[in-house]
């Protein structure tokens, strides 16, 4: 199982898996990976407990759940079940940006919307609600959290969301690399946990340049923009290196697209020069502004630029990262399994995907057993990396 695990915790309930048609893949990826904990720890339990009712379903061959949002010929849906979940500790699996599923509406095909994906994960909750013990939402990007503050009349709509799953009963809510975690303050009496994936990006990045030097002289962590910081500033005080940002100067007499253009980027740092820079921020979406900072920090005569996000949602394609790889502006792009993607991303020179589906299956064991979850520091195995990497 999960490192750190004792006898002395016992599940607060049997475990149950839904996964969400938008998140089948990552969920059964998850799923083996706890029947692989259970069964590990069965083997060494089963003699001190076999006839404990503690451990009645305790390692069956899956977790999941045999669940459905069938949808009538208007479009409108519903929520199904197919088997009990009473008395289960049940963990709802959705990736809400998920956009290659479809479904019919008179007659025209619609692909998920993330409002789709929502309504869908809404469902599932309301089927379950009322038998399960406890009911989890897992949301790995979430739900509307690029509207996270109000700007004279607007809504807020990740606020909202948070607020209507815990008024339908939802316990706990997980996601990653939250846009601004603060938004856990509308539900402040109910779990909220945002975990970072720092560790993974460290891996892939040692595995994908085996001889770099992680030092100041060598490596620099810049953040794209100051609602990163966080992100870098961790991340640079990690590696022991320096850090730089770039500060969007935008132009807010005209919106496009729902944003202020940028007019340019102004950096704030030392010295890049012969340095293989890495590049932190919680998502890619269009690409526009991380290529226009990945070409600013190779005409500074950067070495190396590594972008990694937590999610690659790629919404603009690849054409431009295609170009911008050839012409020597990006070396390497990192983003997580977390999110679905196009199968054409994994052709791609400059992609490499960090695995978190232990992580997050470690995440859900934990919670499972009502444990600490402070022995996911992503600072002590990535000192732990390091001292393996400089041997």
């Amino acid at each position: 199982m999960a490192e750190n695990f004792t006898i002395e915790a016992i599940p607060v309930a049997p475990l149950k898996i839904a996964a969400h048609i938008s998140a089948e893949k990552l969920a059964r990826e998850v799923d083996s990976t706890i029947v692989e904990f259970r069964r590990h720890d069965y083997e060494e339990l089963k003699h001190k407990y076999k006839d404990s009712i503690l451990f009645r379903d305790f390692a069956p061959d899956s977790f999941l759940l045999d669940i459905s949002c069938p949808r009538f010929g208007t479009g409108e849906a519903k929520g199904v079940i197919n088997e009990s979940v009473r008395g289960v500790d049940e963990y709802i699996i959705c990736d809400i940006t998920n956009y290659s599923n479809t479904y019919s509406v008179s007659g025209y095909v619609n692909h998920m919307s993330p409002d789709d994906n929502y309504q869908d994960l809404k469902r599932i909750i309301g089927a379950s609600i009322a038998k399960a013990h406890r009911v989890n939402v897992i949301m790995p990007f979430l739900y509307e959290s690029r509207q996270h503050k109000r700007d004279k009349r607007e809504s807020l709509d990740c606020a909202m969301a948070l607020e209507e799953l815990v008024n339908m009963g939802v316990e706990n809510i997980i996601t990653f690399d939250a846009h601004d975690p603060r938004v856990q303050n509308a539900i402040p009496l109910n779990g909220f946990d945002s975990f970072m994936p720092t560790y993974a990006f460290l891996k892939e990045i040692l595995k994908r340049f085996p001889d770099i030097k992680i030092d100041k002289d060598s490596v620099m962590v810049i953040s794209p923009d100051e609602g990163a910081m966080g992100r870098s500033i961790y991340l640079a005080n990690n590696l022991g290196v320096d850090m730089g940002m770039f500060y969007k100067r935008r132009d807010y007499s005209r919106v496009v697209n729902g944003r202020n253009p940028i007019v340019a980027h102004e950096f704030l740092g030392t010295s890049v020069e012969g340095k293989t820079v890495i590049i932190v921020d919680d998502m890619i979406s269009s690409g526009e502004s991380m290529l226009d900072t990945a070409r600013e920090l190779k005409e500074r005569k950067a070495k190396n630029v590594i972008v990694c996000c937590t999610f690659g949602l790629f919404t603009n394609g690849f054409e431009k990262f295609d170009e911008f790889y050839e012409n020597g502006y990006i070396d390497l792009i990192v983003t997580t399994n977390l999110n679905y993607k196009s199968e054409e991303i994994y052709t791609k020179k400059w992609y490499q995907e960090a695995n978190l589906s232990k992580y997050l299956a470690s995440i859900i064991n934990y919670f499972n057993y009502d444990m600490s979850t402070s022995g996911f520091s992503n600072s002590r195995k990535m000192q732990e990396l390091l001292r393996k990497f400089r041997g």
